[in-house]
């Protein structure tokens, strides 16, 4: 398999949670490795994850808005789109959040109408 990373995975073993949903539903999770890009996450159940989650990475104080680009049995590959601390430094960054999932809900509301007609 050719590794078309653009920067170099730390090996990890962190526990953190994905939020699979705008309601707040959660999987805990495993982080095997990481870099500033993505990261190889593990879920105990990856067969109902969504395209996009935000990930909670309490050891790194952090969490990642990322997009799922690969799935292999219970690891999935994840691309990281916008990285923050937990703690954000202005409120720029929780309305970047907000306006992503808002993005993302209107994005599916847009393809149930479109399926629909």
């Amino acid at each position: 398999m050719q590794d078309r990373r653009q920067s170099v995975r730390e090996k990890v073993f962190y526990g953190a949670v994905a939020e699979i949903n705008e309601r707040g539903s959660t999987m805990d999770c495993v982080v095997r490795n990481i870099s500033e890009g993505g990261a190889c996450v593990e879920f105990s159940d990856a067969a109902h994850l969504p395209e996009e989650m935000n990930l909670s990475v309490a050891r790194k104080g952090r969490w990642f808005l990322a997009r799922l680009i690969w799935r292999q049995a219970n690891k999935v590959g994840l691309a990281f789109r916008i990285m923050t601390s937990d703690t954000p430094v202005s409120d720029l960054d929780e309305r970047v959040r907000r306006s992503e999932i808002k993005k993302r809900q209107l994005q599916r509301r847009i393809n149930e109408l479109l399926g629909q007609g």
